[in-house]
């Protein structure tokens, strides 16, 4: 596995990393014996990155984790938690809290269920208008001098929020939603993190499944699956997007690769500061993944796939309204 640095200050890592939110929250039931060892293939196969958030699973997904790490050694996982989100009992979700005292109890007790004396990169999840990102920064500086924290990161910021954050302590990486179909931060927020040393963990590759070159019209979400409140898996939307799909698949196959292989691959040719996260929950699909650092994309490659799938092509946003509007990176 080749690594990457995150940003200038940031931490070595492997090219590709995993994210474990569907492991147990979002996307429908999962196998917690799977989990465990699609994590302990993605150790072995050199991965190091392991991307979780503390409300993943309200707490579960940590644990899982945990779990997972136990009777390996810690220092070969990176890992890197999201939080701030509120949740209720039955799984709702409550706002999100920025507050000094809210932030050193999240890490208090994402440390213990860990079982770990330190979190390699911390982030929140979402910003809130009632919290400056500068005072969230300061919070998270003071972590870092006392050795709770090695790396401070943020996820979903505009350019603007993230150079105003990068003046108060150094941020590692951002973290964002970026993808064939998925490419808004191209305009300015990558422009703005390469400038300013600042590494990006990209999630959603494969759009949640939906470019994995696996989904299907007649593929049925729970209740639990988030991905059934989603415009661009909706209706009208849904056939013009696996529309996109079958073209990638064109240019897939001809390269002798998957969809999502050639997806992924995309995303890593972005740029050396570009980690992708894979969301696989089986060892399968992980497998399938990791076969997507093992070739290198050709100019003509290139030209093949923005001709299939050109930039703004998707239809649908990527998330409801609502989630939207909460969205720094996406306020003008």
């Amino acid at each position: 596995m080749n690594t990457r640095t995150l940003g200038a200050t940031g931490p070595t890592v492997s090219a590709l990393g995993l994210g474990l939110m569907g492991m147990s929250d979002l996307y429908g039931a999962s196998d917690e014996a799977e989990s465990i060892a699609t994590i302990h293939a993605a150790l072995d196969a050199g991965i190091t990155l392991l991307d979780t958030g503390d409300f993943y699973g309200m707490g579960h997904n940590e644990m899982l984790l945990r779990d997972a790490l136990r009777g390996r050694n810690r220092d070969n996982a990176v890992i890197s938690v999201k939080f701030g989100a509120l949740r209720d009992i039955e799984g709702g979700w409550n706002g999100t809290d920025l507050r000094p005292a809210a932030i050193k109890n999240f890490l208090a007790y994402t440390l213990r269920r860990l079982g770990t004396d330190h979190v390699d990169i911390y982030r929140p999840a979402r910003l809130t208008p009632d919290v400056p990102v500068e005072d969230v920064m300061g919070t998270l500086a003071d972590l870092v001098k006392a050795g709770d924290v090695r790396h401070i990161g943020l996820s979903e910021v505009s350019a603007e929020t993230l150079r105003r954050a990068h003046a108060v302590h150094p941020v590692a990486d951002l973290q964002l939603e970026y993808s064939l179909i998925s490419r808004d931060p191209e305009a300015e927020i990558l422009p703005t993190a390469r400038e300013s040393g600042i590494g990006v963990t990209a999630y959603g590759v494969l759009s949640r499944g939906l470019i994995s070159g696996h989904w299907s019209p007649q593929r049925q979400t729970g209740v639990t699956d988030f991905r059934s409140h989603l415009p661009r898996f909706a209706g009208a939307n849904l056939d013009h997007n696996l529309a996109l799909v079958d073209a990638l698949r064109t240019v897939a196959e001809a390269r002798g690769v998957t969809v999502a292989q050639i997806a992924i691959a995309w995303v890593l040719s972005r740029g050396e500061n570009i980690v992708p996260l894979v969301g696989a929950r089986r060892r399968e699909r992980l497998t399938e993944a990791l076969g997507a650092a093992a070739f290198t994309l050709t100019e003509a490659d290139l030209a093949a796939i923005e001709a299939a799938v050109p930039s703004g092509a998707a239809a649908g946003s990527r998330y409801g309204e609502a989630q939207m509007a909460l969205l720094d990176s996406e306020r003008a």
